[in-house]
């Protein structure tokens, strides 16, 4: 019996799919492509930018800037917004801002590291990220684990606190790149588009779930949906899954009343005198309301005092700053945010393999989200969802993770073609010049003349 492939002829669709998730040497695939958009025109650039821009190291040093400056607007923050809420408990002024830098100092060596690993390097590191990922979250059920407002999702190591969800996000991300790209040639089939990607992803989004975080459920949920979208997967399966998705958010939402009250809190706002719930939504929009162009200046937030509590300094740490560095601190901070989108998904275009493609596109994908949630929430446009702005709020294990994150994206952004090349252009040795003798030095050389 003679096989579709020894017959030379393909199965419906299996064409165009393959040709798809070839399409290293022409950047993203087919529909990633078309939502990225083409690039600008060369003409409509100043030639300066477009100098720099077109620098095969700009994408690297664009990332790793735009990561600095928040990662500094976060300290500032850290300090500002938490003071309150530390010396409420009976801690230093200074107590999570110091415990912030604590774990800086721990995620920029962690982050350099990944940066200068290529995609070999890398490659091995998915499976063990992602089977340590499942196994701290599995403790998190034991007797290690941390109840904290409801969400079992804290691990207690000794004096080591950590919340393994913003650990899984990396790892969800470095799992599905390795194993996608190992599948690259049999994308065009179902079950191994979906298998094991589909299984690990609903492994981890269950645990997280179960542990009562919703929030990072749907982070990791948009993680998924932002690999499939770089691949090219269909419209079609993307939308039955997102169908899916949507009904079981729906029932785990109806099925909790906490979850129920913050629905109607939001499409009901309370009054202010109203104590018996939260002020926090009320309060985050009076400090952005109260911030005016220029803010307070640093320290100088009344919403941190009270209404914004224990939030100040993670979910409604995007409301302080506006209060206290006004109008034009949160469009610079959006900007940055918009800088490293950009970065990012630029350095997903120019990637050459599926590998670095996914792990780049994904990473932004998953800051972009989490960022835009956050701010989301503070300024009341959704209800209130918990999860922490990237490199700016207070919290050691996401910024662990975020800073993991950029490291992928600059290692990505290092093997890129051109960058590939102008450093292996660096490390050639220049050819030797020849010496250059004229006839009357060879003549009195020899004792002629």
């Amino acid at each position: 019996m003679t096989s579709i492939r020894e017959s030379g002829t393909h199965a419906p669709g299996t064409s165009a799919m393959r040709s798809r998730s070839r399409s290293a040497n022409s950047g993203l695939p087919k529909t990633s492509r078309t939502a990225l958009g083409p690039a600008a025109a060369p003409g409509r650039q100043p030639a300066w930018l477009r100098s720099v821009l077109d620098d095969p190291f700009s994408d690297q040093w664009l990332a790793v800037s735009s990561v600095a400056l928040l990662v500094g607007i976060g300290l500032l923050m850290a300090l500002s917004s938490s003071s309150v809420y530390a010396q409420a408990n009976g801690d230093s002024a200074y107590y999570y801002a110091i415990r912030q830098v604590m774990f800086l100092a721990i995620g920029i060596p962690g982050a350099w590291i990944l940066s200068r690993m290529n995609e070999r390097a890398l490659k091995p590191l998915g499976w063990a990220a992602i089977i340590l990922a499942l196994v701290l979250l599995l403790l998190t059920f034991t007797p290690l684990g941390q109840n904290i407002k409801g969400n079992r999702n804290w691990l207690l190591l000794g004096p080591i606190s950590m919340q393994p969800s913003e650990f899984a996000k990396v790892a969800m991300i470095l799992w599905g790149a390795t194993v996608l790209s190992t599948k690259e040639k049999l994308l065009d089939q179902p079950k191994h588009l979906l298998f094991p990607l589909l299984v690990g992803a609903l492994a981890v989004c269950g645990l997280v779930l179960l542990q009562g975080d919703l929030g990072t459920g749907l982070v990791i949920v948009g993680i998924l949906f932002s690999i499939l979208w770089l691949i090219g997967t269909p419209w079609v399966v993307m939308g039955m899954l997102m169908g899916s998705g949507l009904a079981v958010v729906g029932l785990l939402v109806v099925s909790s009343e906490n979850r129920m009250t913050r629905i109607r809190l939001f499409l009901n706002p309370p009054d202010s005198g109203d104590i018996t719930v939260s002020q926090q939504p009320l309060s985050a929009i009076y400090a952005l309301a109260t911030g005016g162009w220029f803010g307070a200046g640093l320290g100088e937030s009344k919403q941190k005092w009270g209404g914004l509590y224990d939030g100040a300094q993670n979910d409604y740490v995007f409301a302080v700053l506006g209060e206290e560095m006004g109008l034009l601190g949160t469009f610079l901070v959006i900007l940055l945010f918009g800088l490293l989108a950009w970065t990012g998904l630029r350095i997903a275009k120019r990637s050459d393999t599926l590998f670095l493609r996914v792990v780049s596109g994904a990473v932004t994908c998953w800051i972009m989200l989490q960022a835009m949630i956050n701010i989301a929430v503070a300024m009341n446009m959704i209800p209130v969802i918990g999860v922490p702005l990237p490199f700016i709020s207070v919290g050691g294990s996401a910024l662990l993770a975020n800073l993991l994150g950029v490291g992928l994206l600059v290692a990505c952004a290092r093997q890129e073609p051109a960058a590939r090349r102008a450093r292996a252009a660096r490390l050639q040795p220049e050819p030797a010049q020849p010496r250059v003798t004229t006839v009357v030095q060879r003549r009195r050389a020899t004792g002629r003349g």
